[in-house]
């Protein structure tokens, strides 16, 4: 087959194969390889099988390191990292010009018929479009009859999927108007691809994606109801959002706070978002959660993703929300069907990017037509469903089909049928080949002062294999970078539009209530499995010693790993098997489901880090995916048993912890989530701290035993080889407690925490100005004072009762008030029980 590739063309491009598909991407119907693909194929192929191997696994890494992700919505926080093949599809500059104006076109239609829809509904009262077809679909909301955004369009953000038709031409097969995904995914596919082919994409003169952002920006300050400098905010369903990276990354790409429905609340007739130093008016609300879950008073009462209220304050015109709330109408593909006489309608003419052939089943006549050829066509619902997709019919068996046609006659309006527009293909890197996969472009457009701003490009999905003819990422498809070849080289084009007026400087103070809150118990839970971690690898150390352990010593160790961990009722059960501890000690490393245990622990420190994720650097998530890979492999480390030193199976995760602290101390702002870290951080190491010292420094031992337990403790706490240097004799209790109590240069001392806790909170309470101690403020200050007041040699007194009672009572006061403390500051800051503490001053003349 003749391609006209240069004449040292590797082998691995010359054999990929032109597929048995109606269009291929690189060939041209003469069986030519295309212009545009040519200079791109050369490259990749002197970079040979190895090379662009290399390359992928390189991608894979950096994507891995940013932490891009897309999460099964089945399977919770489980989620696997964003694929991209390294081969990008390339679009040359005169074909894309075409499809720019198709899509503009296409989106001024559809910002004409959502203005039509929640107006006049001229659409419906001359009977082009059945008005059974609007008022029965879930996304035609009668609530939102008459809301208006600020600015000629209505429609903010259209993305719009693609794949060749028969002709070679660009087909729409689905419009996306809720809240429309990819583009995040786009940008962070051309940050990788730049960076693993970085000579061919400066070469290939690729459009920037720059100016379609920038167009956004500006978008969104010209939307604000309430003046300049508009305070925006992302609203995200959360964590467990399949799409949940690219609502992070496009928050930090942006400069906008990224926030979830209990972060904000309504309050005389505005949205406000609920923040440490008090409520910030909230003005835009790029939202990323669909129609009906915005709004639990109004749309759908269950939800706990919206803001109670909201749809009243947006009416009102006090707050503007892009897309508007009842935009999913748009989606309905039934509109395909109906999408020429619309056109006709509004514009006098057909629309130039034409839309895949739709049956709509609400018409008898298309019905009749779609039961005589279900398996030819592709049955899609009108109104999107969690779990409900697409079905390719030719695909199916005949009792399948039954099912799939009952389901169409029990409710024929809520169904569509579509032409089987099987995609084109373009070559991918799969099975260390090139291969031909089918691929489905989305693109998007944004509303830009008066007309639409189209990205260059946009986000293609590629197949995993050429059986999979519908396409999508639920599915398990990747995606490739959509490279638009200029015709000549692209100038650098800075994000920021200087002509946007800047932000308020008050506004690098917001941050979320609940972020904070998941920083303070990420600081807690990574405290808590570190201190189980440094005792049980010193157990295990104990157990395996050469020497014979004692019993009393053997026992006390075991009951202090369920004292600290509280993993009741453990080693402290009457029937405990002291003897024989492996099963027990297995259980609370690897039992996810035993709260205080090490896996638990972990877990729910990983939880924490995804709710912030916008706050933590790039080397933060690199570290948090190792723990993250560390974890899963500790099953397969300690599979034999703890017979062959266990204690190293949990190094690399206390290794891994220490990076973690490392980071935060040097890579985060001082700021509020920083501070708010910082004491969960020490607020829990003290309480570890105090629990180890009552397990095994309370009880009263034979002098040889007692020796080794004061070992035992100092190795846990990582004074041990301090202890030999300074005291230069054996373990001795009154030293060790000195040590770990009261030593202000030692950071694992309680003196140490509490005064840092101290001064994070007193650096907290200045900004409000107040004389009156704080209950947080009282409890860690008498914390302190009782740690300052202790004398090492009275608390290493017994009674007669063989317990070192002084030291207990001042170890339990110790962790009474800081509980109290931490009580508080939850009380104060998380739960607002105390109403909104104002930390920072803000000027603003509104009360809430």
């Amino acid at each position: 087959m003749a391609t006209q590739l240069s004449a040292d063309t590797p082998e691995m491009v010359l054999n990929y194969p032109r597929p048995d598909t109606f269009y291929d991407e690189v060939y041209g119907a003469n069986g030519d390889t295309r212009q545009h693909w040519r200079y791109l194929l050369d490259g990749l192929g002197s970079l040979g099988a190895d090379g662009l191997r290399e390359r992928q696994r390189k991608a894979q890494r950096i994507l891995r390191d940013d932490g891009a992700t897309y999460n099964i919505a089945t399977a919770g926080l489980g989620s696997r990292t964003w694929g991209l093949d390294p081969v990008p599809l390339l679009i040359d500059s005169e074909e894309w010009s075409r499809i720019e104006a198709g899509l503009i076109e296409r989106a001024e239609l559809l910002d004409l018929v959502l203005k039509d829809l929640y107006g006049p509904r001229e659409l419906i009262r001359h009977r082009v479009l059945p008005p059974e077809l609007i008022y029965s679909n879930q996304g035609f909301l009668r609530a939102c009859q008459g809301v208006q955004i600020p600015g000629e369009k209505q429609l903010v953000l259209h993305a719009v999927d693609m794949v060749r038709g028969t002709d070679g031409n660009m087909v729409v097969i689905g419009d996306r108007t809720q809240a429309p995904s990819g583009a995040g995914y786009a940008l962070e596919n051309r940050s990788v691809m730049s960076r693993v082919l970085p000579s061919l994409f400066r070469d290939s003169q690729v459009h920037r994606l720059s100016l379609f952002f920038q167009a956004l920006r500006r978008k969104m300050a010209s939307l604000s109801p309430n003046g300049d400098s508009p305070r925006v905010v992302i609203l995200t369903p959360g964590a467990y959002s399949e799409t949940y990276f690219e609502h992070t990354y496009l928050a930090n790409y942006l400069g906008y706070s990224l926030v979830q429905g209990g972060d904000l609340t309504v309050r005389n007739g505005y949205v406000w978002m609920k923040s440490l130093d008090g409520l910030h008016r909230v003005d835009i609300i790029l939202r990323r959660v669909d129609d009906t879950w915005c709004d639990p008073v109004e749309l759908r009462s269950d939800s706990h993703l919206g803001v109670p209220g909201l749809l009243e304050v947006a009416r009102a015109g006090n707050v503007v929300i892009a897309n508007p709330l009842g935009s999913g109408v748009l989606e309905n593909p039934a509109l395909l069907k109906f999408l020429p006489q619309i056109a006709e309608f509004f514009l006098g003419h057909d629309l130039a990017l034409q839309s895949t052939q739709t049956w709509w089943l609400g018409d008898p006549d298309d019905r009749d037509y779609v039961l005589a050829n279900l398996n030819k066509l592709i049955v899609k619902p009108t109104t999107r469903r969690s779990g409900e997709h697409s079905v390719y019919c030719a695909d199916l068996t005949p009792e399948e089909l039954d099912e799939v046609k009952r389901r169409i006659c029990d409710d024929p309006i809520h169904y569509v049928a579509q032409q089987t527009n099987l995609p084109g293909s373009s070559p991918s890197w799969q099975q260390q080949e090139l291969l031909p996969r089918a691929t489905v472009l989305r693109s998007f457009a944004v509303a830009d002062q008066s007309a639409y701003s189209v990205m260059p490009g946009g986000l293609t999905r590629v197949a995993s294999s050429t059986e999979q003819a519908i396409v999508s990422n639920q599915l398990g498809a990747t995606s490739k970078d959509t490279w638009v070849l200029a015709s000549e080289p692209q100038r650098r084009v800075s994000f920021f539009d200087e002509r946007q007026p800047s932000y308020r400087e008050d506004q690098t103070s917001d941050l979320p209530s609940r972020v904070v809150e998941n920083l303070f118990w990420l600081g807690r839970y990574s405290e808590r499995a570190e201190a189980a971690m440094r005792l049980m690898r010193t157990v295990f150390i104990q157990l395996n010693s050469p020497a014979p352990l004692p019993e009393a010593v053997r026992d006390l160790l075991l009951k202090a790993v369920t004292q600290v961990t509280t993993t009741y009722p453990g080693f402290t059960a009457e029937d405990a098997p002291l003897d024989q501890p492996e099963n027990e000690l297995l259980s609370v490393i690897l039992e996810p489901s035993r709260a205080g245990g090490i896996t638990s622990n972990l877990q729910a420190m990983l939880n924490c880090s995804e709710e912030t994720k916008e706050m933590l650097s790039a080397d933060t998530h690199r570290v948090i995916n190792d723990l993250r890979d560390e974890l899963e492999s500790l099953p397969q480390f300690l599979g034999s048993g703890l017979a062959a030193a266990p204690e190293e199976a949990l190094d690399p995760l206390v290794t891994t912890l220490l990076a973690l602290s490392g980071l935060t101390q040097e890579s985060m702002i001082r700021g509020f989530g920083w501070r708010f870290l910082e004491m969960g951080r020490r607020l829990e190491r003290t309480l570890q701290s105090t629990a180890l010292l009552r397990s095994l420094l309370v009880p009263v031992l034979d002098d040889s035993d007692q020796e080794q337990v004061v070992e035992t403790v100092l190795l846990t706490t990582e004074v041990l080889i301090t202890y030999r240097r300074r005291y230069r004799t054996r373990p001795m209790l009154n030293h060790g407690l000195t040590l770990i109590m009261l030593d202000k240069t030692n950071p694992r001392s309680l003196h140490y925490q509490i005064d840092l806790l101290r001064q994070h909170i007193e650096q907290l309470q200045s900004r409000e100005r107040s004389p009156v101690l704080s209950d947080e403020h009282r409890s860690v200050l008498e914390a302190l004072t009782l740690v300052q007041l202790s004398r090492p040699d009275e608390l290493a007194n017994s009674d007669d009762e063989g317990v070192r009672e002084a030291l207990d009572e001042r170890l339990a006061r110790i962790q009474t008030l800081l509980c109290t403390a931490a009580n508080a500051i939850s009380d104060r800051y998380f739960d607002h029980r105390s109403g909104p503490q104002q930390l920072v001053q803000t000027g603003w003349s509104e009360e809430p």
